[in-house]
């Protein structure tokens, strides 16, 4: 049976992780699904690849370190996107995962002018989303939670832009028939938001008490991960 693996592109903050583990069980708790034949790949501890015609679908997560960066490990996975994308094998890029998309694409990421965004925002869906299979039927503004400092500043040609807000215009994007990538994260929950919210305001200046006031919660935008599992479900089922 073929899988989906979840390329793990860093760890947590420790105290989160004691908290509420870490980004792989987020993902997986999120996608809700034991229909998937699922494997991690530590990625930062190893750069190993399965055959492609192993591949039921990839995730690509968040991760502490920047695109920028250009890190082995991040490099290794750039290239390794297209090669996916022209398999059309279902990916999902979360927050470093959708900048290293936009970059190995031919967009560019980088340092978003305004700084970082952190916590419960909203986000609007573009007039492509409508018929998209992931954010079908989501409501057209909707909340997510995020926490990042750079984004996709400049999209690349042939993706779609699904959605939006005042600090990123490209807070989701499609590529192709079955590749996105979403800015915010679809795998976190309240606590997880607050957790980051406090482990970030001990190194940045930011509003500690009214962000953590101001978590709501994310069901629309936690829907995401559910979806695209159930779009790799319905591409092994026909394989």
């Amino acid at each position: 049976m073929k899988k989906v693996y979840i390329i793990k592109a860093g760890i947590t903050f420790e105290n989160t992780k004691k908290e509420n583990k870490d980004f792989d069980f987020w993902v997986i708790d999120k996608l809700d699904n034991p229909n998937l034949n699922i494997e991690v790949i530590d990625i930062q501890k190893e750069i190993v690849f399965p055959d492609i015609e192993n591949v039921a679908g990839v995730i690509i997560t968040g991760s502490h370190s920047m695109v920028t960066d250009e890190e082995p490990w991040s490099v290794a996975v750039e290239k390794w996107i297209p090669k996916l994308i022209e398999n059309d094998i279902p990916l999902l890029g979360i927050c470093y995962g959708h900048q290293l998309l936009g970059k190995s694409m031919g967009g560019v990421s980088g340092f978003h002018k305004d700084g970082i965004e952190i916590g419960s925002v909203e986000i609007s869906l573009s007039n492509d989303a409508k018929n998209d299979q992931l954010f079908r039927d989501i409501p057209e503004k909707f909340f997510a939670h995020t926490i990042h400092s750079q984004s996709i500043l400049v999209p690349p040609k042939n993706s779609i832009s699904l959605a939006y807000n005042k600090h990123d215009k490209y807070h989701a994007i499609r590529i192709g028939k079955n590749a996105w990538g979403v800015q915010f994260h679809p795998e976190y929950d309240q606590k997880i938001m607050k957790s980051y919210i406090k482990e970030v305001g001990k190194t940045k200046d930011i509003p500690i008490d009214s962000l953590i006031k101001n978590v709501k919660d994310t069901q629309d935008a936690n829907l995401i991960l559910k979806r695209f599992g159930k779009i790799v479900e319905k591409e092994v089922k026909n394989d």
